[in-house]
Order: structure tokens, then C-alpha cells, then sequence
């Protein structure tokens, strides 16, 4: 889910260690232990939210770039870059939804709105990715 946000392993995995981390320092706050997989969604997308308000652009100097490989894997650039012009919250529906499989419930309490407004939220999304999409095609 980072690595959508953010485009970047580095500063995915430095959310995702921040945010463990914040799990693990206040777990003792969860009264629920059913809810445990979506508090700690919870507490990633408001990691990603940070890290995107915060973004600092960092320069690479020559003598600090060094031969790495490339892994080959099949993503759908398009639909990627359509989701990424999308608003944050319209993104962040679909893919809690359709890329981490949550229910409408869960993405509610992970993004702490009303079950109207999430599902109100992804067919707005939907009907704006499938434009996005026909656009491309």
C-alpha cells in the first residue's frame, strides 16, 4: 500500500517501519483485538498522508549511484497513472478496497468516516477511474 503511494521502496519501507513501530509503542490502546488488522491500516495511511504532506526531494550525487537489478514485473502503468491523478481519498478507497481486499466497513474505520461516505467515496472513484481509463484506450 506504501509503495503505491509513494512510488518509492525507501520511503515505503520507512512508513512502514514508522508506522509498526507506532503500532507497537500503542498497542496497548486497542481494546478490540478483531479491529487489529484495520488499526494498523489505520495507522499506515496516516503514516502515508504524513510522509506526502512532508515529501522532501533528495538529490543523488554521481558518486552515490552504484549498479542495482531490476526486477521484471507486469503492473498496468495506466491504470497506475490514473489512480495517481486521482484525489487521495478516492484513491485510497479503491485500493484499500480492490488491491488489500477490505470491506467497506474496515476502509470506514481505517479512514475514520461514515460507511455513506465510502461507499459514496468509491463509485465516485470508480466512475472517475473509468473515465481516466476510457480516455487512455
Amino acid at each position: 500500500m506504501a509503495i503505491s503511494f509513494v512510488h518509492n521502496e525507501e520511503d515505503a519501507a520507512d512508513i512502514v517501519q514508522e508506522g509498526a513501530y507506532k503500532a507497537i509503542k500503542s498497542s496497548d490502546s486497542l481494546k478490540c483485538i478483531e479491529y487489529a488488522e484495520t488499526w494498523v491500516y489505520r495507522i499506515m495511511m496516516n503514516e502515508i498522508y504524513r510522509r506526502l504532506d512532508t515529501k522532501v526531494i533528495k538529490s543523488i550525487d554521481d558518486e552515490d549511484v552504484t549498479e542495482f537489478q531490476v526486477e521484471d514485473t507486469y503492473e498496468n502503468i495506466d491504470l497506475m497513472r490514473a489512480l495517481d491523478s486521482m484525489p487521495y481519498n478516492d484513491r485510497a478507497v479503491i485500493q484499500l478496497r480492490y488491491f488489500e481486499d477490505l470491506k467497506l466497513e474496515e476502509i470506514a474505520y481505517v479512514l475514520v468516516k461514515n460507511l455513506s461516505t465510502i461507499k459514496s467515496s468509491l463509485y465516485r472513484g470508480l466512475k472517475k477511474l473509468k473515465s481516466k481509463m476510457d480516455d487512455v484506450v
